[in-house]
């Protein structure tokens, strides 16, 4: 059986993990100019209740440690409603109703190479349903304050 000529979406997704397409990376690109044509992503459906993680690979001009980069996002995410920071070793499910558009995780930080090209990936969990409602309720609010 197909699901819109997709052989594995019409699989079990109750006891598998399926590859699936995603528009949010090229949305992005949509809302943030600066950012089309240099951002792509995947989904991997999984089989849990609602806690879901994204991961960011990005290739550097400069030369960074995983503390400078942990520490960027850190201060980042001081008083900052939409993106929370957690270093504790926390799984899918303890994601499961916070507010956060995302929440950032220290401990999966990795840097692959040094100097020109160095590539950096970085982990945040999330709810995508209470976390994404509370970020529709955020732009809302924010809406009504314009003129």
């Amino acid at each position: 059986p197909e699901r819109k000529g997709n052989v594995r979406a019409a699989r079990a997704a109750a006891a598998n993990i399926i590859p699936h397409s995603t528009g949010a990376a090229k949305a992005l690109g949509l809302v943030v100019p600066d950012l089309k044509g240099k951002l792509d992503g995947h989904a991997q459906r999984v089989p849990v209740i609602t806690g879901s993680v994204t991961e960011l690979v990005a290739t550097l001009d400069k030369e960074v440690t995983v503390d400078q980069v942990n520490d960027a996002i850190k201060k980042y995410t001081d008083n900052n409603p939409s993106f929370g920071y957690n270093d504790d070793e926390i799984v899918s499910s303890d994601v499961i109703g916070t507010s956060f558009g995302s929440i950032f995780d220290p401990t999966q930080t990795q840097i692959v190479g040094s100097g020109d090209g160095q590539v950096v990936k970085t982990v945040a969990w999330y709810d995508n349903e209470s976390g994404f409602t509370a970020q529709m309720v955020r732009t809302l609010e924010k809406f009504a304050t314009l003129d």
